[in-house]
């Protein structure tokens, strides 16, 4: 696994490479496995958000009865033509409530990079395949851009919202998914690393706070925010707009900002919206029930 994110665009550069070929390899040499088995791997991935995606029950609840069916209504409204922000980003909109709604209620999702923050990529990276009209091949491809990014960040800061806040979870599936967009897009390997860095620094400080300890409230909400980040993100870096703390430096302060949050901020289900009086009253009524 590589240390930096300038490590793997000076390999790329170095070599000649693209971003995501250099990022395979290192998978093949960690995992011991051909090129051909990880790249297989690779695309069951991008497979399987999308059969989550296509699997959506929008009737279903989770167990808590706290979230579900969202999912639906966003569709409802865009395909009304009501939605202020368009069909495309209302589809993303859709797609990652749609899938983090699944997680909830126990069905089958891909960690991208965690549970929690499941709806981010595959909201994102089916909507633009469709918007345009790309093939697998390319997808898996983008799917070891944004591997490669949320590599660096699990080693230089963390992806758990028990260490780092949401800001690990949300934050890091946005910059990786962020980056994917920009290779999808025909962008530079610089410029996928630009938009990872732009879109980490706009859920910088982002506290995991679940109510009654649920990975619900607000969990599947800010998947669409992390989903819709990316995008912005990525147009961003695409326009030639870069982040004026260097990529790998913004991963450090995320770090930073992590470890300097109070413990009740970090998945204990006891600061933030989890202490609110709502909260908390929601918390007390399961555990009567």
């Amino acid at each position: 696994m590589y240390g930096s994110l300038e490590e793997i665009l000076a390999v790329s550069k170095q070599s000649g490479l693209p971003f995501w070929k250099v990022v395979q390899l290192e998978d093949c040499r960690e995992e011991d496995i051909t090129e051909e088995t990880s790249f297989e791997k690779m695309r069951e991935m991008y497979r399987a958000m999308r059969d989550t995606d296509q699997a959506y029950d929008p009737a279903l609840q989770s167990a808590s009865g706290l979230v579900g069916t969202d999912g639906a209504k966003v569709r409802e409204r865009r395909l009304a033509g009501k939605l202020l922000s368009g069909d495309l980003m209302g589809l993303v909109m859709e797609r990652a409530l749609r899938t983090a709604e699944s997680n909830a209620c126990m069905k089958r999702i891909v960690a991208a990079p965690t549970a929690g923050s499941c709806g981010v990529m595959p909201a994102v990276l089916l909507t633009i395949q469709e918007h345009l009209q790309l093939g697998e091949e390319r997808m898996t491809e983008a799917l070891y851009t944004a591997a490669g990014i949320g590599g660096v960040i699990a080693l230089r800061a963390s992806l758990s919202g028990a260490e780092g806040g949401c800001q690990a979870e949300i934050g890091s599936a946005s910059a990786m998914t962020a980056g994917a967009v920009v290779y999808l897009s025909g962008g530079s390997a610089s410029q996928m690393t630009q938009a990872a860095a732009l879109a980490l620094k706009g859920l910088l400080g982002l506290a995991c706070d679940p109510v009654a300890g649920l990975v619900e409230v607000p969990c599947v909400k800010r998947n669409v925010i992390g989903a819709v980040n990316a995008i912005t993100s990525a147009d961003m870096a695409l326009a030639g707009i870069r982040s004026r703390i260097p990529p790998d430096q913004v991963i450090d302060a995320m770090k930073s900002i992590g470890h300097a949050m109070s413990p009740e901020l970090r998945e204990t289900g006891k600061g933030g919206l989890a202490a609110t009086p709502e909260g908390t009253a929601i918390l007390n009524r399961m555990k009567r029930h």
